[in-house]
């Protein structure tokens, strides 16, 4: 199982990015998918999960402003993050317990500049 994250990039204060996850290989269950990121000089912190049976929650930070959401085959989630501020700048890892084994995918940078 292989979990591929796309969708970072540059862009400024106020705008959206959309970030997608992508499971792979053979996927039996899929307990949640989850977004984690990583500031510079900071803990990696948990942004959003969606789980099996779609429940998602949020940090407290990005409540309102992201939403998590996946494919009708349940292997691939969406980030979708509005409202972006310098803030949000950081490394974004996809993170998933699948198959009841927990998965990393490589991150991907999202900057948001003032």
């Amino acid at each position: 199982v292989q979990l591929q994250a796309y969708g970072g990039g540059l862009v400024q204060a106020g705008g959206s990015l959309r970030l997608s996850c992508a499971a792979s290989g053979r996927i039996f269950s899929i307990n949640h998918m989850t977004w984690y990121r990583q500031a510079p000089g900071k803990e990696r912190e948990l942004v959003a999960r969606i789980t099996g049976p779609g429940t998602t929650n949020y940090a407290d930070s990005v409540k309102g402003r992201f939403a998590i959401s996946r494919d009708s085959a349940k292997t691939t989630s969406y980030l979708q993050m509005n409202s972006l501020t310098p803030e949000d700048t950081a490394v974004y890892y996809c993170n998933g317990r699948i198959n009841n084994q927990n998965y990393w995918g490589h991150g991907t940078q999202v900057t948001v500049s003032s």
